[in-house]
């Protein structure tokens, strides 16, 4: 599964050096085949302890991590949305992520120059967000434009569309993101369609290289899911891989032998079918059942022929969702 997280912030509030921090922590890209590798993306390990026990118990000559996909994005100024600074790459880039990691500095420190004269970080979400916002408004007043003519002869689902748009560009135009308000999965289906930065799931990434006296003060104000970091000391780190692995709403799910223990990559309430499709396609296809036990309980058995003994060990048929922590036989 190749979903990937965008790391966005200002100018110097440590992006790269995030970035960097990760990198150092990649695995290697042969194991997956399937990605496509630049400069700028780094795959990165998920940390599973579980993945670990499971290969210790089965021996297994390789241990392959689930992972996630970061990607460093040029960083944004004020008027991105009208194409300041870097302002056309850095959207365009964000609208190919899954979801967004925005750098916030909290820290004070006179060598480094900050791109609005001083310090504020509940400022700097204020203006990445609204650039993202503006960018969304732009988009979704020239598809309501576009779609006048079908709206006027009556075409029931462009009438639909539309509504769902100026209900959108409402909620834009007071400054909010698009993802600030519920959607039905019908409106889901268009908002999808179109795109939207403001629709993607953020996660806010502190910096807090150095302790900041206002500190709690901040974090108070946060205005969604966040994690703190010091990617010099490299702090933090793997809460924020994993943080960002639960905002693509992904979990994992292990195949375990001698030959290999792995951790593969699926989005939460997959079927069992779809869920191998991340070992191959032909998988979805040519299923015919799955044996299934959970981690814990297959580590508390010792093994699968005791885990089988004990009764613990199910055949599941293509209706099963699949869960976090699953241990998984495809048959096919």
């Amino acid at each position: 599964m190749n979903l990937s997280i965008g790391i966005v912030g200002l100018p110097n509030v440590g992006k790269s050096t995030l970035f960097n921090a990760l990198t150092k922590k990649s695995v290697p890209a042969e194991n997956y085949p399937f990605c496509t590798i630049d400069p700028s993306v780094g795959i990165v390990p998920v940390p599973d302890e579980r993945l670990w026990k499971l290969s210790e118990l089965s021996k297994s000559k390789k241990t392959i991590p689930a992972v996630v996909e970061f990607v460093d994005i040029a960083g944004l100024v004020k008027g991105a949305s009208e194409g300041e600074g870097l302002g056309n790459k850095f959207l365009s880039n964000i609208r190919e992520v899954d979801a967004i990691a925005e750098v916030v500095r909290i820290f004070e420190d006179k060598d480094i120059i900050h791109v609005a004269g001083k310090l504020d970080p509940l400022s700097d979400i204020e203006v990445i967000n609204l650039e993202l916002i503006l960018a969304d408004l732009q988009t979704v007043t020239k598809r309501r434009a576009n779609l006048g003519k079908e709206v006027k002869a009556g075409k029931k689902e462009a009438k639909f569309e539309d509504e769902v748009l100026e209900k959108v560009e409402k909620i834009l135009a007071d400054g909010k993101l698009a993802q600030s308000t519920s959607w039905t999965e019908e409106e889901k289906i268009i908002l999808k369609s179109m795109h939207l930065l403001s629709m993607k799931p953020i996660l806010y990434v502190l910096n807090t290289s150095e302790a900041s006296e206002n500190r709690k003060d901040i974090l108070d104000q946060i205005p969604g899911p966040f994690v703190e970091i010091d990617p010099v000391f490299g702090a933090g780190l793997d809460t924020l891989i994993t943080k960002s692995y639960e905002i693509l709403n992904l979990i994992t799910y292990f195949t375990t032998g001698e030959d290999e223990t792995r951790g593969w990559t699926i989005e939460k309430d997959s079927t069992a079918p779809v869920a191998g499709q991340a070992i191959h396609t032909d998988f979805k296809d040519k299923f015919i059942r799955a044996e299934v036990i959970d981690t814990n309980d297959l580590l508390a058995s010792g093994s699968y022929a005791k885990a089988r003994e004990q009764g613990l060990l199910r055949t599941e048929g293509k209706e099963y969702i699949v869960k976090d922590g699953d241990v998984i036989e495809f048959k096919i």
